[in-house]
């Protein structure tokens, strides 16, 4: 075969690639011109939870909504509020937004709510403008969490977290600390930008978050009720549709239970990966469940690590030691030793460190059980894959009511 001939072959199959894509392109567009509404859910922590928060809002103010998160499991609800598990043959790709987008199209939905399943930054953005295309944005907040991606500090997370703020449209955020960031990317986008304020945050009482059916921040509830506004739909009826919501797998749970004569109170907090959202999950809980009947309980913390989130092992080792000592610390998982590394070099009491390092769950609970001495408070961080799921229904499943306590 001639030289031309084959170039000639190269330049064809090139055309119908570009042709291929183009056509792709548009026939994407015509899609989301039948979804009115499009919200992209993004942000370092409460992602996955407002997602699901918003979307039962909306269907409690009567709207017709599907909604699809990428959290501890991803999945995607119809409009009758029913969760399908989403399956991934060869992992995780940010192309699968544009899949689940036509199957939800399908559906003719008023609404869909879509967690922002990208990390890079150039990805982000890539996945607003030309996926998602979204109408109304939401940013949960930007903190220190996957800085090997988006670092090297959170200003650097913010500036990521800003690639998926909405053309002309509207952009939520919980986040104060870094709103200028969030300001600048909304006059450039010529979108209108929507803080949720200390008052609003602290409208959301105690009393209000303990209808839950497991344990929510009282930012993410705000945020949800303030995009949920904006759309149309009553405060009082978004509020009994997100308190009718059943628990996503890696959501906060506190749970009681009675083992072998035992009283504890295990705290799932795996899922909140961040030092600022762990510490301050820690101390909360050392407030509410520090103590029984007037007696301390002991205080374990069980921290899942990860070898490739080398990241997050040091962040929390380096934050652990600003926060109420616990009695115990205890590290499961892989890569421990950037833990262990770090938090001496800042001065954590080597004797209250328990390693262990690729032990089963059997053996991990066991220990706990062990050093609980009868009555403590475990709460379980820093990842929730690699382990933590398994060791957290351990627990669920030999939970019982507060009323039988």
């Amino acid at each position: 075969m001639s030289f031309p001939v084959l170039l000639g072959i190269v330049i064809l199959i090139w055309l119908l690639l570009v042709l291929g894509g183009a056509f792709e392109a548009l026939r994407h567009r015509l899609l989301l011109r039948g979804i009115p509404v499009r919200v992209h859910v993004n942000g370092t922590r409460g992602k996955t939870s407002v997602t699901r928060l918003i979307a039962a809002g909306l269907r409690g103010g009567g709207k017709r909504v599907c909604a699809k998160t990428t959290g501890s499991a991803a999945a995607m609800t119809d409009p009758d509020g029913r969760e399908f598990p989403i399956y991934r043959i060869s992992g995780a790709n940010i192309i699968e937004q544009m899949r689940m987008l036509k199957r939800m199209a399908t559906l003719k939905p008023d609404i869909v709510v879509v967690e922002c399943m990208a990390l890079q930054p150039h990805y982000q953005s890539l996945s607003e403008l030309r996926m998602v295309r979204s109408t109304v944005g939401v940013i949960t907040n930007a903190r220190a969490d996957h800085l090997d991606v988006m670092g090297p500090g959170e200003r650097d997370v913010a500036l990521a977290l800003a690639g998926s703020t909405p053309v002309r449209g509207n952009l939520f955020t919980a986040e104060r600390d870094l709103l200028d960031v969030f300001k600048d990317s909304c006059h450039d986008r010529h979108s209108e930008l929507h803080g949720v304020t200390e008052d609003e945050v602290a409208a959301i009482s105690d009393d209000t978050l303990a209808q839950f059916k497991y344990a929510e921040h009282a930012e993410n509830v705000a945020l949800a009720l303030k995009v949920c506004a904006h759309l149309g739909v009553e405060r009082d009826a978004a509020l009994q549709g997100m308190i009718a919501l059943e628990p996503e797998a890696g959501a906060m749970q506190v749970l009681h239970v009675r083992y072998f004569e035992r009283e504890l109170v295990f705290v799932n907090a795996f899922a909140a990966n961040d030092p600022e959202s762990t510490g301050r999950i820690w101390e909360n809980m050392l407030a509410k469940h520090g103590e029984l009947d007037g007696s301390k309980r002991r205080s374990i913390m069980l921290i899942n690590c990860r070898a490739d989130r080398p990241h997050r092992s040091q962040q929390m080792a380096e934050a652990v030691v600003d926060w109420t000592a616990a009695d115990k610390v205890v590290l499961m998982g892989s890569g421990t030793f950037i833990f262990v590394r770090e938090a001496m070099k800042f001065g954590l009491d080597p004797d209250k460190l328990l390693v262990m390092e690729g032990a089963h769950m059997t053996e991990i609970t066991e220990v706990l059980l062990e050093q609980s001495l009868g009555n403590a408070l475990i709460v379980g961080m820093c990842n929730i894959h690699g382990g933590g799921e398994e060791v957290a229904r351990f627990f669920q499943n030999r939970a019982v009511n507060e009323e039988e306590l």
